[in-house]
């Protein structure tokens, strides 16, 4: 059984009866949160992915789940229409991902071109905004810094001063942009990295924010190396 077919048989066995969705549920028992919560977590879940269901459809197969009728499709009727799903999830995908590489392209050619950007062989480029005092950090140290990730746009997407604390991991267990752009830096320094998606999370993303293909932008200081 494939992943979109685990999850997705997974939460047709526990979303609530969607039918009801358009009516305001008195939820008074312990019974009806978890209803409701399974529900709601598994339809955020399916927007997130990009998931569109008929509705009535999805109330329909749990009542014939908890009334033990049997099925209206076959398992290979189910497993042919979840890889038909996936197949097209993963065509979005790849356009998506080809045309983000593309924007990402465009505004490193550009992007490198500005005072104090350099660009190393891997495609990372990066700017020394302060260069902080002592060694360098190698790549199988840990560091604790304080960062702001945005996207192209200007979207941020993730930031430890939003969370109001810094965080520290091991350069070794972070994407290749931050295993190398962090090493360019001593603490207390700043360094402002540019991303590109071979280097952040490629094809793939991370959604939902960051997109198949997307390039990334970091802030980072570097407070402290803990070997």
């Amino acid at each position: 059984m494939n992943r979109a077919l685990s999850v997705l048989t997974v939460s047709l066995c526990l979303v609530p009866v969607l039918a009801l969705q358009a009516a305001d549920i008195d939820l008074k028992t312990e019974k009806d949160k978890l209803s409701y919560a399974i529900g709601l977590i598994t339809v955020q879940q399916w927007k997130q992915q990009g998931i569109e269901v008929n509705s009535d459809v999805v109330a329909a197969v749990i009542n014939d789940i908890q009334s033990g009728k049997e099925p209206q499709l076959s398992e290979d009727e189910v497993r042919a229409a979840l890889d038909n799903f996936q197949n097209k999830q993963q065509e979005k995908a790849k356009l998506a991902s080809e045309e983000n590489i593309a924007e990402g392209a465009a505004f490193l050619a550009k992007n490198k071109g500005k005072d104090g950007v350099i660009e190393t062989a891997s495609g990372l480029q990066y700017q020394i905004l302060e260069p902080g005092e002592g060694e360098t950090p190698k790549a199988t140290d840990s560091v604790t810094v304080h960062y702001r990730g945005t996207l192209l746009d200007g979207t941020e997407f993730d930031s430890s001063h939003t969370r109001g604390e810094p965080a520290t991991f091991p350069l070794s267990g972070v994407i290749a942009g931050w295993t190398e752009g962090v090493q360019l830096v001593k603490p207390g320094g700043k360094v402002k990295l540019f991303i590109p998606a071979a280097l952040a999370y490629g094809d793939r993303g991370a959604p939902p924010t960051i997109k198949p293909g997307a390039t990334l932008i970091f802030d980072i200081e570097l407070i402290s190396i803990n070997q």
